[in-house]
């Protein structure tokens, strides 16, 4: 699970265009939006176009989207149990 989660991280960053963060930075048990990362609706849709095109997962709705995305950890998680790739 660990490598996932750095492997996410890794792919957020790149995904999004956070160059002046390091996975390290990125706490895989923080928000991703609001107070943590401090994404906007346009970054939760760059994460379900990841998701999608590196995992082989569609989500349904955006109130699967905001529970996926919650934090790193309930990210992979969710990863590892419905990916298709």
């Amino acid at each position: 699970m660990e490598e996932l989660i750095q492997q996410l991280k890794e792919e957020i960053i790149q995904a999004l265009n956070l160059e002046d963060l390091r996975p390290e930075d990125i706490d895989a048990d923080a928000p991703l939006f609001g107070d943590g990362l401090g994404l906007d609706s346009i970054d939760a849709l760059e994460l379900i176009v990841l998701l999608e095109k590196n995992y082989g997962i569609r989500l349904a709705d955006a109130a699967a989207g905001k529970e996926v995305f919650r934090s790193v950890r309930v990210m992979a998680e969710y990863v590892a149990a419905h990916r298709t790739k």
